[in-house]
């Protein structure tokens, strides 16, 4: 296997580990958010290192060079492929915009500790081959949100219960499949587990509750960090996707279809804002995992598209809501709060983020909500149709809170509203994306047509092409929908 010219991966994990220990040993103090800036920063730019590395090798995995924890773990423990390339700098851009909108105000509230400590957890999972490891690190990474919960003394049952169920599923799922050959009939029960496990973790309906408790209870901040970067879809392409015939495949691709419309009919009728966006989030996620399921090259290719367009504008939207929220309270959206004239720049990153969420024109997220249509037409052709659906209920949402938010009569306020100068950083670096992948799509998606290509072809090795459907015939019409 080819080898990165520098350990991108474990200095990259390795930082914001430190990071953790050094906010610990020197607490809660006036540059303690600065440090966390940082060392947040210095972890992107490691991650944007290994990208550009990994692209100019021109090979579909690679592992770490030097291997600086050889003595811990196996050579091969840590391995980026093109489904994760992506995935890793994306993380730590999340978390690096999620920190630096941090008002010093909050500081105390939101645990920088813990975030760092998270940031290591989602990036060794990223970066994780072992089957093993990936579970244990998918079920460490529940714990920094529960000890915030239990730090703010708020009620942890609903969170704790479903963490458990998923931990447990994961467990028994893969130690069942790990006994068993790999024939179908073998393969059933476990598989079931795991995707149970993994749609628990994504928040398919029914098993989404624990995310509005957590957008409720937690600081806005660790709600989004803990589910914008979409470990549930990551589990499935790596525990589900490789042993599941396509006929349960697609039965999952209806149910996520299902909590798309569900959450984003949901998204309209609430009253708070955290609540909104918890619903916006569920039914754009939900939109991911169809197209991961459809196993087909042109709506994997769209799916993966769109992972990266929802983290980005998902991302941006909930900070928005989160600087505002820093200001004014909890935002209700029943009355009209006039914030236009106070935050200009909010307003505008606001009704950007929301419409790039959505694939409007010129956003990062069109091309990736096209492919996805496409490809969902080829297997259900009514499933193009409700994917619209969800779309626009979602843009309409995203339209009333603009008005709710920023327009009516203009409140006085005894504290300067305007953006400090790292939020308008965070909000440049993610406007950049967003418009520059909108307006120069076609790198971003050769990339992931590609790594789609790749995983179909894995999965045809491994279960035969029976459990990938016409996939040549797919592959075909993928490359002509592209070359135009």
């Amino acid at each position: 296997m080819p080898e990165f010219h520098f350990p991108w991966i474990e200095i990259s994990i390795l930082v914001p580990l430190i990071g953790a220990m050094w906010v610990h040993i020197h607490g809660q103090r006036e540059n303690t958010t600065a440090h966390a800036i940082v060392c947040c920063a210095a972890t992107l730019l490691l991650t944007i290192g290994e990208l550009l590395d990994f692209l100019f090798m021109g090979t579909f995995e690679a592992h770490d060079h030097g291997r600086l924890l050889s003595w811990i773990f196996n050579p091969e423990f840590f391995v980026v492929d093109e489904l994760s390339a992506f995935l890793i700098p994306l993380s730590a851009l999340i978390y690096l915009v999620v920190v630096m909108s941090t008002l010093r105000t909050k500081a105390p509230r939101f645990s920088l500790r813990l975030a760092l400590l998270s940031e290591t957890l989602l990036l060794a999972t990223f970066s994780c081959r072992s089957s093993w490891a990936l579970i244990g690190l998918l079920i460490a990474a529940t714990i920094p949100p529960y000890l915030e919960l239990r730090q703010r003394q708020r009620c942890t049952r609903i969170y704790v219960l479903h963490m458990s169920v998923f931990a447990t599923l994961l467990i028994a799922g893969y130690a069942w499949l790990s006994l068993t050959d790999s024939s179908p009939s073998s393969t059933l029960i476990p598989g079931a587990l795991l995707t149970a496990a993994a749609l628990l973790r994504a928040g398919i309906f029914p098993l989404h509750l624990w995310m509005t408790d957590l957008f409720e209870k937690a600081t806005f901040g660790t709600a989004i960090l803990f589910t914008t970067p979409l470990a549930g879809a990551y589990a499935v392409m790596r525990l589900v996707l490789p042993i599941a015939p396509s006929w349960a495949l697609q039965s999952i691709a209806v149910l996520s279809l299902t909590t798309a419309i569900y959450a984003a009919s949901m998204a309209l009728i609430q009253r708070e804002a955290r609540r909104m966006f918890c619903f916006l989030l569920l039914s754009q996620s939900s939109l991911v995992l169809v197209g991961l399921e459809l196993v087909t090259p042109i709506g994997l290719a769209g799916a993966l598209c769109l992972w990266l367009s929802v983290g980005l504008s998902m991302t941006g939207f909930g900070i928005t809501l989160r600087c505002i929220e820093a200001r004014i309270s909890r935002v209700s959206l029943i009355d009209y709060h006039g914030m236009y004239r106070q935050m200009p720049m909010m307003a505008g990153f606001f009704l950007l983020t929301g419409l790039a969420a959505i694939g409007f024109p010129a956003t990062v997220g069109f091309v990736g909500m096209e492919l996805l249509i496409e490809g969902a037409v080829d297997v259900y052709p009514f499933v193009g149709t409700f994917v619209v659906l969800a779309a626009a209920l979602c843009g309409i949402t995203v339209l009333m809170a603009y008005f709710r938010i920023f327009t009516g009569h203009a409140n006085r306020a005894l504290i300067p509203m305007n953006a400090r100068p790292t939020e308008r950083f965070a909000v440049l670096m993610l406007t950049l994306l967003i418009v520059g992948g909108g307006l120069v799509p076609q790198p971003g998606v050769s990339s992931r047509y590609h790594a789609a290509k790749e995983l179909t072809n894995q999965r045809v090795r491994l279960l035969g092409p029976t459990g990938d459907g016409d996939a040549s015939h797919s592959d075909d019409q993928a490359d002509s929908h592209l070359e135009h």
